[in-house]
């Protein structure tokens, strides 16, 4: 017993060493730096210079991925905060098991994200590229297929980047399969799995159609091994797509799939003018053509190489997009006890070390100068587990110490916002949260959530127009996020704008996700009945279905003005399909000469085509899809584009996308 104690004794005192420094350390013992870049939070404790490399690192692999999707900007709609620590053995007593002996792990994050770099290793942060990219895409690309977003994600996950430039393309998943043991001993690990390289060097590869087919969840929330057919040939179909210029073509692809609902070997053909076998022959063609896969592939089954076949160029280098004389940064010294309440708030988000970090987390706040970052990350935990009393009384004390943190303002909102969720009640204290959501906008102009419930804070206080413009700003940073397409057409049935309705749960109707599809269909089912008497149908039995996450859908919806709907006795008669609403879709390519938004959000494009002029017309051009860039400006002059469009007339039409080249 006595030993069992002086062991327990002896661990405690490990973690203590670890995260709670003591003031008496040494002089020279590292303090902790925060770092802020333009669009990165680095906090560490390796010293000023480590922590500028780390930003810049960040920084540098943001605008590749910016360049990879041909995006001069790229929004960031959650927060990032990078720990990067110095020793190896703090980041083992932080990591999840599973990635204990990993550079780097990402935490992803409803609030905010975090990721955590070990800098005992070299270039820690390529650790974490492919879950970056999943991030990247989910707030900058339209809804695409799985194949497409795990392409491009190993394909990102091979970065290299220093102030030299920046080398990509080679196999994320090489790795050596000789290791050296404890004793200096060469030793073979017979259970490595294949690399990418390796399996497409297989004489069978998917059928493209079925590649382009499969189901898979490509947001990066819920991944197996990579060590599979379909992540080999994914990324070598987007290595191919990168490197023959043919981006702006996967995105005609999408919009003719997903959009237009054209069978996939058709929308082949139309997009990139091959057919499924063709494709699969020129892929293949690219990959043969790429020697330093396979040398690598090679180096990587020898005993006597050491390294992660470093010495092996990859396929592409270019020049970095800057170096650190070029990026702003700005670094200040934070307390031990700020730190350690950071790490406890990542620690509180991984379930293994849940209670561990609460725990700690409240010893700082017991501790006689208490803690305003570990108030916050226990209301944030409360709020999670809708423990929502406790998470209001964190908060209370939190904005004591400092009013003027605007995660108190966020996490107050947040609180109100989910409380109202989860009762079906309306938003208690609705100006006050509206005001703290427009502070933390300020704060963070990119938030995509702040928007959304700023959106339905303001349909519960009745202004249509401006939560129409902040649902659809949530939409427009986060493009692949159902639960705000939902609120918006929850929204336009609040403005009695039914056809919009009708038309945005008729496509959330064909969602993948079972409980979003469900929900529109109730609301579709609803439609007909609210529109002819301002309240919903009662469902014996059920209350209204919405999606996960979405606000509550009142039984009586109260109009924000226009005229009542006259009441009769017979069913209305279906109306007629609006001009430029049915018929094929047609495409063209010439130039955009002008845009009139004088009936916003309604706009109309005068588009030339060789000496003929067509004027196209959208009916919310805030929503319109657009690909090449963010969103449709009303500022645009003669711009190469082509559009897709529902003829009306014979030089007119109802726009259903547009692309700038």
């Amino acid at each position: 017993m006595k030993s069992v104690s002086s062991a327990a004794v002896a661990v405690y005192f490990v973690l203590a060493a670890c995260f709670v420094l003591p003031a008496a350390r040494a002089a020279d013992e590292p303090k902790w730096n925060e770092v802020h870049s333009t669009h990165f939070h680095v906090i560490t404790d390796a010293g000023d210079k480590r922590g500028r490399e780390v930003a810049l690192r960040m920084e540098q692999m943001r605008a590749v991925f910016g360049q990879l999707l041909m995006r001069d900007k790229l929004k960031m709609s959650v927060p990032i905060t990078v720990v990067a620590l110095r020793s190896d053995k703090h980041y083992g007593f932080i990591a999840p098991t599973k990635q204990n002996m990993a550079k780097a792990f990402f935490v992803p994050g409803a609030d905010r994200v975090y990721i955590v770099l070990n800098l005992f290793e070299q270039d820690p942060w390529r650790a974490v590229a492919h879950p970056l990219a999943h991030y990247f895409l989910n707030y900058n690309y339209p809804p695409a297929q799985g194949w497409f977003d795990e392409g491009m994600a190993e394909y990102f996950g091979s970065i290299h980047v220093d102030n030299k430039g920046v080398d990509i393309g080679a196999d994320p998943e090489l790795g050596a399969e000789w290791f050296e043991d404890a004793f200096e001993n060469l030793t073979r690990n017979p259970n490595a799995p294949q690399s990418l390289t390796q399996l497409l060097s297989s004489p069978v590869w998917i059928s493209m159609p079925d590649l382009f087919t499969m189901k898979h969840d490509g947001s990066g929330a819920r991944e197996g091994t990579h060590h599979t057919l379909y992540y080999a040939q994914s990324w070598m179909v987007v290595h191919y797509l990168i490197n023959k210029n043919k981006m702006s073509e996967v995105g005609t692809y999408f919009d003719l799939v997903l959009n237009q609902k054209v069978p996939v070997e058709k929308a082949m053909v139309q997009a990139f003018d091959l057919s499924p076998a063709q494709m699969e022959q020129a892929v293949r063609a690219y990959f043969n053509g790429l020697p330093s896969l396979g040398i690598a592939m090679d180096r990587s089954k020898q005993p006597n190489v050491e390294g992660d076949n470093a010495d092996v160029a990859q396929p592409y280098h270019q020049d970095v997009p800057f170096g650190p004389d070029d990026l702003g940064m700005t670094v200040n010294q934070i307390t031990d006890a700020e730190a350690r309440a950071m790490i406890d708030d990542v620690m509180a988000r991984i379930p293994e070390r849940h209670d561990q970090a609460v725990h700690e987390l409240k010893e700082l706040t017991d501790d006689i100068k208490d803690n305003e970052a570990a108030r916050r990350a226990l209301a944030w935990d409360h709020i999670q587990r809708k423990e929502f009393e406790a998470a209001a009384d964190e908060l209370d004390r939190a904005s004591e110490l400092d009013p003027k943190d605007p995660w108190i303002w966020y996490y107050r909102a947040v609180l109100k916002y989910r409380r109202a969720q989860s009762t079906g009640h309306e938003i208690e204290g609705l100006a006050n949260m509206m005001q703290d959501l427009k502070a933390s906008l300020d704060w963070y102009p990119e938030f995509a959530e702040a928007y959304n419930m700023l959106g339905v804070a303001r349909i519960e206080g009745g202004g249509l127009i401006s939560a129409l413009d902040a649902e659809r700003l949530a939409i427009s940073y986060s493009p692949r996020n159902l639960e705000y397409q939902f609120n918006l057409g929850q929204i336009y049935v609040s403005g009695k704008k039914w056809d919009q309705a009708r038309d945005l749960f008729t496509r959330l109707k064909g969602s993948r996700d079972a409980h979003v599809a469900a929900a529109a269909k109730r609301q579709l089912e609803d439609l007909a009945t609210l529109q002819k008497y301002g309240i919903r149908p009662e469902h014996a039995g059920q209350g209204a279905q919405t999606p996960a996450g979405a606000a509550s859908a009142p039984a009586a919806v109260v109009s924000s003005g226009g005229d009542e709907d006259e009441e009769s006795d017979t069913p209305p008669k279906p109306a007629p399909p609006k001009p430029g609403t049915t018929g094929p879709v047609q495409n063209l390519k010439g130039k955009l000469v002008a845009s009139d938004c004088s009936r916003s959000p309604e706009a109309v494009v005068t588009f030339l085509v060789g000496m003929k002029t067509y004027k196209l017309h959208t009916g919310d051009y805030k929503t319109l899809l657009v690909i090449g860039e963010d969103q449709f400006s009303c500022e645009w002059r003669n711009r190469i584009a082509s559009v897709n469009y529902r003829a009306v007339g014979n030089a007119g039409g109802e726009l259903v996308s547009l692309e700038l080249q």
